[in-house]
């Protein structure tokens, strides 16, 4: 099943601007089908495929003249020396005045540091970035797809479980396996497979807290500083992403740690050891993976809009917090989560309290899994599903009042 992703119209607005286009994002969130898809007159190549990786690696010049554009490069960091050649292509086309070369390459890739380290050097002011991350609530919604909250959390996001409809255990057992057998090997020097593997677990029991990797160091038995290197290689491999702190100076003392968060939230439940939705609602850290996909909702919806994440959450030394600060244009939108499914007015405390801070914030919601509507004191309260439209209707109105 072809599932449209949302994030097509700012591909081609890139693809119409820029000769050349990188989509970035975790291994199997359809990147290959989307550019496939959007391009279909493109030639596709595969990186990953030794020989096609061997006949560009030897002779780069024969291979682009075998594969001249217009072209797709799967997996491009396999052989990262490409950019330094698709880079002389380009300038040479400027040069002749081919104003026709928009969006002549596509490249896709899911190692971060290897292709930066190349886009910056080779392809700065070249290319157009993009990150594509698993299916959203509302794209699942727009081909009939619509769950219960603990079927979400159970079954997270990836295509592979939804498009392909293999088991959620099984995916992302195997997914999991493959990228530290694979992937986290290229990246780093792995010499101890048993502590990272315990690192990443202890950061699924910790989903939407403050981590501290000092504390985790005694529990994994390595140094904090190998903790933050392998936290670096989880963030540039997208398994997770960090959730700033919020830093404007309301007169209080801020807390500047991070909250960390799964890019897909059912591998989080997976490394939990949640096999059924049954078990979802039972387990302690169901509210901590109620708000990761919330949260992780509404960066795919400011991703596949083309701007920057600026999300954030506030927490001051007294104890106030806000789950979640959406900033465009110098305004804030302030959200609260909770997974429960029954209204509450006092799910709308924290952010009372909030705005008494500051006039910079507007459209206070408390973002639950029950369908009542409702205003309290100046606080709506709407369903998670509505997460997109929330972050939307929030762009659209600040983006018009610039």
């Amino acid at each position: 099943m072809l599932i449209p992703r949302h994030i097509t119209p700012h591909l081609e607005r890139i693809a119409a601007q820029f000769p050349v286009v990188t989509v970035l994002g975790p291994r199997q969130s359809g990147k290959t089908t989307l550019v496939r898809t959007v391009f279909p007159d493109y030639e596709y190549l595969n990186l990953e495929l030794p020989s096609l990786r061997l006949e560009a690696q030897s002779d780069a010049l024969g291979f682009f003249r075998a594969h001249p554009p217009p072209l797709i490069l799967d997996e491009i960091q396999h052989v990262p020396e490409l950019l330094s050649y698709v880079q002389v292509m380009v300038d040479e086309g400027r040069q002749k005045g081919q104003k026709g070369q928009k969006g002549h390459f596509i490249l896709t890739g899911s190692h971060q540091p290897r292709l930066a380290a190349g886009i910056s050097q080779s392809l700065a002011g070249r290319t157009g970035l993009l990150s594509l991350l698993p299916f959203s609530v509302a794209e699942l919604a727009d081909v009939g797809v619509e769950l219960e909250r603990d079927d979400y959390l159970h079954k997270g996001f990836m295509p592979g479980v939804h498009a392909e409809e293999i088991a959620p255990e099984l995916f992302y057992r195997s997914y999991y396996q493959t990228y530290v057998e694979r992937d986290v090997r290229q990246l780093i020097n792995l010499t101890n497979q048993r502590a990272f593997e315990t690192f990443v677990r202890l950061l699924a029991g910790r989903v939407g807290q403050l981590v501290n990797l000092h504390s985790l160091a005694g529990d994994v038995g390595v140094s904090s500083t190998t903790l933050a290197s392998w936290l670096s290689v989880l963030e540039a491999s997208f398994i997770v992403f960090r959730l700033p702190c919020f830093f404007n100076n309301f007169g209080k003392r801020m807390l500047k740690a991070p909250k960390i968060f799964f890019t897909d939230v059912g591998l989080a439940a997976c490394l939990l050891g949640i096999e059924t939705p049954a078990q979802v609602a039972r387990d302690p850290l169901f509210g901590g993976l109620f708000e990761n996909m919330v949260v992780a909702e509404a960066l795919k919806a400011r991703l596949n809009a083309g701007k920057e994440a600026e999300l954030y959450f506030y927490r001051d030394q007294r104890g106030l917090e806000v789950d979640l600060l959406v900033r465009q244009a110098r305004r804030l939108l302030p959200l609260e989560i909770k997974g429960g499914m029954t209204y509450d007015p006092s799910f709308a405390k924290n952010l009372h309290t909030f705005l008494k801070l500051t006039d910079t914030a507007e459209s206070p919601t408390v973002i639950y899994a029950g369908e009542q509507r409702a205003l309290t004191g100046g606080v709506a309260y709407r369903n998670f599903k509505e997460t997109a439209r929330i972050i939307d209707e929030f762009s659209v109105h600040t983006g018009s009042a610039v």
